[in-house]
């Protein structure tokens, strides 16, 4: 299967390969990451630029390995945090920095079994072919996490491998990592959280029916979401902007409940400003792009409407500048 999506930095599609069984031959000289890469941010990306600029300093394929459900689900079903991007997001995050190849292992308990040594033996070495391995000062993996940096670099002299190992992505003295990132979507602050990813952050689900309040009580149409992501921005009204079909619009989403209608159910709904269709069904992408203000319990209907207006407004100007 192959991506191509048009920010790609590369002039060919990334091919996409879900199971290692698909690796008939060895790769083409293959310069190799590992990891779980939960977000793609800015850290990620800059990995990725080195790995691509190292196989075309050889003349090899540009390679990253991940792996499908994240290990954490496998290991410790019973409690995991919530991932910041899942698959579909992830493999699309991957193609644009212009990876050629994505190989997603599916991760079992049988496969979180094999030691480290076999894993860069049979999977990286024979199986991949692979000719360079770039990874952070501190990846760990195979059984029981045994395998680190300095095992690479034992195999690497005896299977013939180069090692390079990258220094922590760091943004003005803070290192970038997956976790100061969830935390900042969790807080609502999403404005830093964009620095990290290096994107805003987004979640997509399909518009479902809703008690159509916003539009029959309030005059504002909402569009309400099944959520297929598993982290949500902190209960809030934000500015953000949605992405359907080939359109985007800009918006204002209501995060949490709908405390003046007595409505303690968590959900996330969006006023598409200047919508004049039906979307019920579709799926939608909503990029958050400023917090706005906290979820309020207003008196009556009528004062809640007045301050949608005046959230309308605000988010009108915050997104002119984007």
């Amino acid at each position: 299967m192959t991506f191509c999506l048009g920010n790609s930095l590369s002039s060919m599609p990334m091919k996409l390969i879900k199971d290692l069984s698909e690796v008939a031959t060895p790769l083409k000289n293959p310069v190799v990451t590992i990891g779980n890469f939960d977000g793609v941010h800015i850290g990620h990306q800059a990995l990725f630029r080195q790995v691509i600029e190292k196989a075309g300093s050889i003349g090899g394929d540009s390679v990253a390995i991940t792996f499908e459900p994240h290990p954490i689900k496998v290991l410790n079903c019973n409690k995991h945090f919530p991932l910041i991007t899942l698959y579909e997001q992830k493999i699309e995050l991957i193609s644009a920095t212009g990876i050629d190849i994505l190989i997603c292992i599916p991760f079992t308990r049988k496969f979180a079994e094999i030691t480290a040594r076999t894993f860069i033996k049979d999977i990286l070495c024979d199986t991949i072919g692979m000719k360079s391995i770039i990874v952070g000062q501190d990846y760990s993996f195979g059984k029981n996490r045994e395998g680190d940096v300095s095992l690479l670099k034992e195999m690497g002299a005896s299977c013939g491998f180069e090692v390079v190992v990258s220094k922590w992505a760091e943004l003005e003295g803070r290192r970038i990592s997956s976790t100061e990132i969830r935390n900042l979507v969790r807080e609502g602050r999403i404005e830093e959280a964009r620095r990290l990813l290096g994107r805003h952050y987004q979640v997509r689900g399909t518009v479902i029916p809703g008690r159509d309040r916003g539009n029959k009580l309030l005059g504002f149409p909402t569009a309400n979401l099944r959520l297929y992501d598993e982290l949500c921005p902190k209960s809030g009204v934000y500015a953000v902007t949605v992405e359907y079909d080939a359109s985007t619009c800009d918006g204002v989403a209501n995060v949490g409940c709908c405390p003046t209608f007595n409505n303690s159910h968590f959900q996330v709904e969006v006023h598409i400003l200047d919508l004049n269709e039906e979307i019920y069904g579709r799926r939608i992408r909503v990029n958050f792009i400023k917090y706005l203000r906290e979820v309020k319990k207003f008196p009556k209907p009528e004062d809640l409407s007045a301050q949608i207006r005046k959230d309308i407004e605000q988010a009108r100007m915050v997104l002119s500048c984007y």
